[in-house]
């Protein structure tokens, strides 16, 4: 099987043709292995239009969902970004390819071992995971350039705005558990500033700020 051919038909055939136009991020696309960030038995629809499981009852996002995510973020490539629910790893991954630094959290300690692994092999070096509850941040690290959550959300989260800096992006589903808006919450010196995307369907933030396990 030819990943190479597969990786530039879904450039090429879902975010090209769907409105996906940064450079940045088609680059990133073309380079990271996605059929790596799903069980051995996906790897055949590693490259298809729609999510994929990956265990532990979570999934990994469409690639042209993951792809709008990250062009919503408007990155110019010198960023240090906080991911919300690392999962696989894929979205990170992509990021890693565009910006300085990514900070990611993962909930599910097995999930995020997987992915620490599969990090270390690939030579991702500029992303830093960490296990824990992802509504609250990573404060640590902050203020970021950007914050991309890769869950359904029931609200704006406080804490997410508190670290993200002026001119920054929030990238965020939220809605309900079965049917969410992706929104983008931009934090600017006169306020704050959202627009709504499209509507999406992500697996639940759980966690003290998002929904209740």
């Amino acid at each position: 099987m030819d990943f190479t051919e597969l990786r530039n038909k879904m450039v090429e055939e879902q975010l090209v043709s769907r409105g996906i136009c940064d450079d940045k991020v088609l680059q990133a696309f073309r380079a990271v292995e996605r059929h790596l960030f799903v069980p051995p038995e996906y790897n055949g629809n590693a490259y298809e239009d729609h999510p994929l499981p990956i265990g532990e009852g979570q999934t990994i996002s469409q690639p042209y969902m993951v792809a709008l995510m990250t062009q919503c973020l408007n990155l110019g490539g010198n960023e240090k970004i906080l991911e919300i629910g690392t999962g696989s790893g894929y979205q990170a991954a992509i990021l890693s390819r565009i910006v300085k630094e990514v900070y990611s959290i993962e909930r599910i300690p097995l999930l995020a071992q997987k992915a620490e692994r599969l990090f270390v092999r690939l030579g991702y070096n500029n992303v830093h995971l960490k296990v824990g509850d992802g509504t609250l941040g990573w404060g640590e690290h902050a203020p970021y350039d950007g914050i991309i959550v890769t869950a359904a959300s029931p609200k704006i989260q406080k804490t997410y705005i508190e670290q993200i800096k002026c001119g920054a992006r929030l990238v965020i589903p939220r809605g309900t558990m079965l049917s969410q808006v992706l929104t983008v919450l931009e934090k600017r010196e006169t306020g704050l500033y959202a627009s709504d995307i499209c509507g999406c369907t992500f697996v639940p933030l759980l966690g003290k700020e998002g929904w209740k396990e």
